[in-house]
């Protein structure tokens, strides 16, 4: 077996680091779409809102974990992009994690609705429908509150993701407040726990666009047909389009406000030559020191 698992290995570091982005967000949709998919099916008898607010929460405490020593577990074009503009992240990189990272939403997706297959068939009366009583195509991604305009959606998914990405960027900042490096993963899923109990019911905080496009694209091609896409008014671009901005803005904010008011670190707090060294190398295996993880 040790051998087999030789041969498997993969040497280049970069698909490495997409495949973690790829499990780490599987797990996310696995978990939190999971859990919708129980709430829903059972009619709020197996679980209510808040249990929806927790699987999303621990699924991004989860994915985190299992990428973040690979690939830094970004979870989110909007992080990766946020990222890039700082200059931690190389822009190379950044089709290839959001890729990766749709394809994992999209595979958890077809997860949950293998899994739960019976249970929304039953639930909808045999019809797999994205608007009613009965929808389930809700389950797999966000769609707006019947009152909610575009316009507002489209403000609501900036603020959130704005929120989100302060806290992460905070979170990961150790001039700031030096958090142990175990508890990172907690304190982000803490976050989008936090968005989704405030924030979540105008359009369900997807915070994501690898989060809604993924899960969107499989039931699309699942059966719900692109009743998907014309939905709320045509509200699948919104999750692609307003995480982006959203989360440049959190990350303009954070560094505006907090980060660039920073004291320089004094010669005795710069790092010494042996750890710059061991950064570097850690950098080339794949991770990347104090860098923000998540997100949803």
């Amino acid at each position: 077996m040790e051998r087999l698992l030789r041969r498997c290995r993969i040497r280049n570091s970069l698909v490495r680091e997409c495949l973690a982005e790829c499990l780490g967000v599987y797990i996310l949709i696995l978990f939190g779409c999971g859990t919708v998919a129980q709430v829903t099916t059972s009619q709020e008898k197996n679980g209510q809102y808040l249990s929806i607010n927790l699987g999303f929460a621990l699924g991004v405490t989860f994915g985190v974990f299992v990428s973040r020593g690979v690939s830094g577990a970004h979870l989110n074009p909007a992080v990766t992009l946020s990222l890039c503009v700082l200059g931690r992240h190389p822009w190379m990189k950044l089709p290839f994690y959001t890729f990766f990272q749709i394809f994992g939403a999209f595979l958890g997706a077809a997860t949950v609705g293998l899994q739960y297959y019976d249970a929304i068939l039953s639930y909808s009366g045999g019809q797999l429908t994205v608007t009613g009583q009965t929808a389930t195509a809700g389950i797999f991604s966000t769609y707006p509150a019947e009152y909610l305009s575009l316009g507002g959606g489209f403000l609501d998914q900036v603020i959130g993701t704005a929120a989100l990405l302060l806290c992460i960027l905070a979170v990961g900042d150790q001039r700031n407040t030096s958090i142990p490096d175990y508890l990172q993963p907690l304190l982000a899923g803490a976050t989008v726990l936090v968005i989704g109990v405030s924030m979540g019911s105008n359009s369900g905080y997807a915070l994501n666009p690898a989060r809604d496009f993924g899960p969107r694209f499989f039931t699309y091609i699942a059966g719900w047909g692109d009743d998907v896409f014309r939905a709320g008014r045509g509200w699948w671009w919104v999750p692609l389009v307003a995480p982006c901005i959203g989360g440049l803005v959190g990350t303009l904010i954070y560094e505006m406000l907090v980060e660039v008011h920073h004291a320089s670190l004094s010669p005795e707090d710069q790092p010494s030559c042996q750890e710059t060294t061991e950064a570097k190398s850690l950098e080339l295996k794949g991770v990347e020191p104090n860098t923000p993880s998540l997100n949803m």
